[in-house]
């Protein structure tokens, strides 16, 4: 698996390149925004571990102009922020995971394995949306819509359990793979995106809030 690695520390930079090289990862490496970006939109990568706050452009900035051109590589925030803003700022720049700073490397390998765990090949349907697990592809009667990976995984999750109840804690353990106590306010600003972009008013019949409780997808 390929990781791009966009940190302007070099101690941190080292330290990551060195224990995920010897966990048999191929590593390239950036020391500033404009180089991570640049990197990462003319190489393939399986996964990007972004600093927020770097030299030239930030980490936020980055996120944001790849997911302009349509990628769904998962990419993983290194930061210091941790106000519930700042993370939902984060995800809605398209970032799939953040980890705090300081953290252990053993968490970091543990957080990037979730990311390169094999999606079964599939095709998902709900009313006119059709989504492919495997090609990251969702459709509108037969019209592609672009959803960040995020959005997408969300959209997946309740496609799979259409005619249950997700409730908000449930789809932040399942989705977000977070198990401790987590603003579950960021499952709305993923669900107003989806239904924006899908064109799918709150009380239209495909994806239903259940209120106070979080949401059901039914044809």
């Amino acid at each position: 698996m390929n990781i791009l690695i966009v940190e302007d520390e070099i101690g941190i930079l080292n330290f990551l390149q060195q224990g995920l090289e010897e966990e048999g990862f191929t590593i390239t490496t950036a020391i500033n925004g404009v180089e991570g970006l640049e990197k990462a939109l003319h190489s393939s990568f399986d996964l990007i571990l972004l600093d927020w706050m770097m030299p030239k452009m930030s980490g936020l900035e980055v996120c944001q102009n790849i997911r302009k051109q349509n990628t769904t590589v998962p990419i993983l925030f290194l930061t210091a922020k941790d106000t519930v803003q700042e993370t939902i700022d984060g995800l809605k720049a398209g970032a799939n995971d953040y980890i705090k700073k300081p953290f252990s490397f053993e968490e970091l390998l543990e957080r990037i394995k979730i990311h390169f765990r094999k999606k079964e090949e599939t095709t998902l349907q709900l009313g006119n949306i059709t989504l492919n697990k495997n090609t990251f592809q969702v459709y509108v009667d037969q019209k592609e819509v672009s959803l960040t990976q995020r959005e997408f995984e969300l959209l997946a999750y309740l496609i799979e359990n259409k005619g249950k109840v997700c409730t908000r804690n449930n789809i932040i353990e399942d989705v977000w793979d977070i198990h401790f106590e987590y603003d579950t306010g960021v499952i709305d600003v993923f669900m107003n995106a989806i239904r924006k972009k899908l064109n799918l008013s709150k009380n239209q019949d495909l994806i239903k809030t259940v209120r106070g409780v979080g949401y059901i997808a039914n044809d």
